[in-house]
């Protein structure tokens, strides 16, 4: 069976280390903050401006005029911090973020990314409606950006020798995978 949208990003979640600063982008990759192990230290920076993303709020935790680059409400943690994006896009470009967690559109199987956003080498790309392509197609925005890629079906490293596999989500035969795939899975 592939996993639903929150197994993938229980699943992202597990790529998190202790004192990572790590961003995560619009849509599917917020949910990220749901699943960050207790105990654990770990930065949650948005594109829109803020470093020390919480989880989502609920109830009277709600404050509408705290929303990440989604519009999504989020709470904070303390010590967070407010700035400009253009600060925001400069923390990601300049490789200060241990780890971007993006909703990709494609990634060619060099780890060339379409995407909106183009953070340092540490990217993984994240959804349902995903395609992994043998070249990439425009509009590029990262060449050789991605090194992981978590979809439904499983888990894939960007190698120099190609994709290979690293996890399939339950009942998800290496068959299925490389069938809706398109390209050779190591």
């Amino acid at each position: 069976m592939a996993w639903t949208r929150e197994q993938m990003a229980q699943r992202a979640a597990r790529e998190l280390q202790d004192g990572y600063y790590v961003n995560l982008g619009i849509g599917l990759p917020t949910l990220v903050a749901n699943y960050i192990p207790q105990g654990m230290d770990v930065w949650l920076q948005s594109e829109n401006g803020l470093l020390g993303i919480g989880p989502f709020p609920t109830g009277a935790s709600i404050d509408a005029d705290l929303i990440n680059a989604g519009k999504q409400t989020i709470t904070t943690v303390p010590g967070s911090a407010f700035f400009s994006s253009a600060d925001s896009f400069a923390m990601i470009r300049g490789g200060h973020i241990n780890l971007s967690i993006l909703g990709a559109m494609q990634v060619s199987e060099k780890g060339d990314l379409a995407n909106w956003m183009v953070p340092d080498k540490m990217v993984k790309g994240m959804g349902g409606e995903f395609k992994i392509l043998p070249q990439r197609t425009p509009p590029l925005t990262g060449v050789g950006a991605v090194d992981r890629i978590i979809t439904e079906l499983g888990v894939l490293d960007v190698t120099d020798g190609g994709i290979k596999l690293v996890e399939l989500a339950p009942d998800v035969s290496l068959n299925e995978l490389r069938q809706k795939t398109g390209v050779p899975i190591l």
